[in-house]
């Protein structure tokens, strides 16, 4: 594989590592984004999520002047398509994938298409998604003779994007057997992980699996948590004593599940696979009711207060969807103190990820704790399990939903 030149079109989570990683192993990288705020910061070599190592990786990128960021594609050889695939329907009962920005990527890369371009979507699609891509391209006129289309999930964790983006096993599954081959030749040059080659439909479905699974063994964890909270258990002490038996490993439950990978991905599924997909939906319907069973455990112990005439204020301890990053795509945690904001509570926030939010009130931790007569422990942030935080926090009044105190 001998292409010099990458377009990565949408710089978010997993586009921006991406394009900065490639940039820093040797290759003229154009990065691609519609917002005009985030292509300024990374052509000065900023960033605008958080992430460990990605900030180093771009400075050094842009410095070279391998990495430099567009509102417009750039003609390549290479095209990474890492844009949003949200839900069309959120609010129905099975929520439905939103490939538009998926296509419209495709649209805006038709016209510079050539002879040996190697077309790449990474973004987590519904299966059949990459053949869309295909015949997108055919509709806008593209020649896509010698043109090849494949398809290749990230697999990555948030907060250690830029180690398991070299270090994980990646699957490539290509339209034709040489476009899988080309896209394994091209991700073997910053991967060190195996690259392991099928079709794009089983890629596709083999994304949507890992977190379907993951999903799964969450849902088992929140309703557990519930059972034994109407039982008088400690949850946690239930689940390490369990997880003493050499074939079982139960995960540890919290407010739900969020981010844009579990708490999307199994619709996906679900959606195309209505009649089939029964073990799936109901495991997304456990984790999503474990949130409303958070919000209802909150009201019904300040319900308490109110009876007395006093008015509690409430600290909702992490925004973030998963401990230590600032990343809020579909955070359960973020929808609790929202929604209690909503209903009229009041409610102070600690998210030491992010400095402010629209809709809420951002304080520092010790600042909340001293002004809540409340606080609720959403997310297990590392900067809540300080021994001295700890030790503040047993003095107080806390619901405990991710095991900080435990």
């Amino acid at each position: 594989m001998n292409k010099k030149t990458v377009c990565v079109i949408g710089l978010g989570y997993i586009g921006l590592p991406t394009a900065a990683l490639i940039a820093n192993k040797g290759y003229l990288v154009s990065g691609i984004d519609v917002d005009e705020d985030i292509v300024s910061k990374i052509n000065k070599g900023e960033i605008h999520i958080i992430e460990d190592g990605l900030k180093a990786y771009t400075k050094s990128a842009v410095l070279s002047g391998k990495l430099k960021a567009f509102n417009k594609i750039q003609q390549s050889d290479v095209y990474i398509i890492c844009v949003p695939t949200p839900f069309q329907n959120k609010d129905k009962d099975i929520p439905k994938p939103n490939i538009d920005y998926v296509l419209s990527a495709t649209k805006s890369i038709a016209q510079y298409i050539k002879p040996g371009d190697l077309i790449i979507l990474e973004s987590t699609s519904p299966v059949g998604t990459t053949e869309k891509v295909q015949q997108t391209l055919i509709n806008c006129g593209a020649n896509l003779e010698d043109v090849h289309i494949a398809y290749c999930p990230e697999r990555v964790l948030p907060g250690k994007i830029m180690t398991e983006i070299v270090e994980n096993d990646r699957i490539v599954g290509g339209l034709t057997s040489i476009a899988t081959k080309k896209a394994k030749d091209f991700y073997r040059l910053f991967v060190n992980g195996n690259i392991l080659e099928t079709d794009a439909k089983t890629a596709e479905m083999c994304k949507l699996v890992e977190n379907s699974f993951r999903d799964l063994n969450i849902a088992f964890a929140n309703e557990l948590s519930m059972i034994c909270d109407n039982q008088g258990i400690n949850i946690w002490n239930l689940i390490k004593l369990a997880n003493k038996h050499p074939r079982v490993n139960i995960l540890q439950p919290g407010t739900g599940v969020g981010g844009h990978c579990i708490a999307v991905d199994p619709w996906f599924i679900v959606s195309q696979n209505k009649e089939k997909a029964k073990l799936i939906q109901t495991a997304r319907e456990i984790n999503n009711y474990k949130t409303k069973w958070v919000i209802d455990k909150i009201k019904n112990h300040v319900d308490s207060y109110q009876k007395n005439g006093i008015k509690p204020k409430i600290a909702c301890l992490g925004l973030a969807f998963k401990p230590n990053i600032d990343d809020l795509r579909e955070s359960k945690a973020l929808e609790v103190a929202e929604t209690l904001l909503a209903e009229g509570y009041e409610v102070i926030s600690v998210e030491p990820n992010i400095q402010s939010h629209k809709n809420l009130k951002i304080l520092n931790l010790f600042d909340a704790i001293d002004q809540a007569d409340l606080i609720c422990l959403l997310v297990k942030h590392r900067e809540f399990l300080e021994p001295e935080v700890k030790k503040k926090l047993m003095k107080s009044q806390v619901l405990d939903f991710c095991g900080v105190l435990s």
